[in-house]
């Protein structure tokens, strides 16, 4: 018996925005605020294992063909790299620096370079979380 889902998977697409939303305020509130890459990744992972659980396994690959070991991996080079270039310039290990941008809607923004480290923390969160709950739900061993 087909079970109809169709309420489940229509409220499922508006609470990932919702979710993806908070994980973007998350990473940027990070820097003056409880937030940042870490807790952003794993907000990021609760999105991708909602749409896993209310969709089948096969149509969220096809939908989303990420290998989340490459994603990991990225993250972690990102952050290794973040914290390495400063000591190319004879600056301590994972010195920051920043700079002010204007932005035309929202106006003048700090950037730094910690953006880059946060960005490869919540990289590799997602890389590992979604590795692990896939590698358990498939039931493999890798």
């Amino acid at each position: 018996m087909k079970i109809n889902d169709v309420i489940l998977k229509t409220v499922v697409q508006f609470v990932v925005f919702i979710i993806l939303t908070i994980a973007i305020y998350l990473f940027f509130a990070g820097h003056y605020t409880p937030g940042g890459g870490f807790v952003a990744g794993l907000v990021l992972a609760s999105a991708a294992i909602l749409l896993y659980i209310t969709y089948d396994t096969e149509k969220v690959k096809n939908g989303l063909p990420i290998d989340f070991k490459i994603v990991a991996a990225i993250g972690v080079a990102l952050a290794i790299t973040t914290g390495i270039v400063p000591t190319l310039f004879g600056k301590p290990f994972l010195n920051m620096s920043s700079m002010s941008v204007h932005f035309p809607l929202i106006g003048e923004k700090e950037i730094a370079t910690v953006m880059l480290f946060e960005l490869g923390v919540a990289l590799t969160v997602v890389g590992v979380v979604m590795t692990i709950i896939l590698s358990i739900s498939e039931g493999r061993d890798d």
